[in-house]
């Protein structure tokens, strides 16, 4: 079954934007457009990695045979993963932290925020144990909207309402996933009205593309960590590392690591 979004390396189109057709936003959403082209971002299917898999692999990656292998494969603990100051949810004490790489309108993205991550808050965010933070990753050349929600959300965090925001917007995501952008945008400023923003502030903030660099921050990031795709995970702390999921996994995957990390 697929469950992620694949990213390809190829050569980056040549983006133009019509400023008599487009407004603010839409130029604004070009810079992250142009992000997007040198990652690729199309659809060539995804592969599900067995829980089993990922905690072996990090378990015997000291044994010779796994050293062989780590110079074909890499390593797969990344020991440094930037929370940046993006949104957190949960104990910030917490042991383990789960980084999500996401996309507003992957339809993977979705799965995992309906199926898993409820699982998640319950047995483990609930408890202090374990926290959760939030990076965009929109793959704009086949999801326009990406960015646009991406800056919605940001947007809404400036008055301290990201979480409700990220809600909505997965909630909505059918409704909204195959509208102009223009449509889009005047959907998001709806639910910002419907959570209690300021709509002027939010209006404002969302015309002027104000965080189009801290999402480019963020697909940086992303890239630098070895994200090929959305929804794109790691889990762990700076002290033991951080192990990539990719893809979305049911919660079975998810709780055996987080389990195999809090019991060291």
């Amino acid at each position: 079954m697929e469950d992620f979004e694949f990213i390809e390396d190829k050569t980056p189109e040549k983006l133009t934007v019509n400023k008599s057709t487009f407004n603010r936003l839409i130029i604004a959403v070009v810079a992250v457009a142009i992000v997007s082209a040198f990652l690729g971002g199309y659809v060539v299917g995804g592969q599900t990695v067995e829980p089993k898999e990922i905690i072996v692999r990090e378990t015997i990656q000291n044994s010779p045979a796994a050293q062989t292998a780590q110079q074909q494969t890499g390593p797969q603990i990344i020991r440094n993963v930037s929370l940046d100051d993006d949104p957190m949810k949960g104990n910030p004490d917490a042991e383990i932290t789960i980084v999500e790489f996401s996309d507003f309108q992957c339809p993977f993205c979705w799965r995992f925020y309906t199926q898993t991550l409820p699982l998640i808050e319950q047995n483990y965010m609930s408890t202090g144990k374990v926290n959760f933070v939030y990076r965009d990753f929109p793959i704009q050349s086949i999801h326009p909207n990406a960015a646009p929600a991406a800056l919605a959300s940001e947007c809404a965090d400036d008055q301290g309402k990201f979480w409700e925001m990220h809600d909505m917007i997965f909630e909505g995501q059918q409704v909204w996933k195959d509208l102009p952008i223009s449509q889009s945008v005047a959907l998001y400023k709806q639910y910002a009205l419907e959570i209690g923003l300021d709509t002027s502030e939010f209006g404002s903030c969302m015309d002027s593309g104000k965080h189009i660099e801290e999402i480019q921050n963020d697909l940086n990031d992303g890239r630098t960590y070895g994200v090929s795709g959305t929804p794109g995970f790691f889990v762990g702390n700076a002290e033991i590392g951080f192990i990539p999921i990719n893809g979305a996994q049911p919660y079975s995957v998810f709780q055996r690591i987080i389990d195999d990390q809090l019991s060291r």
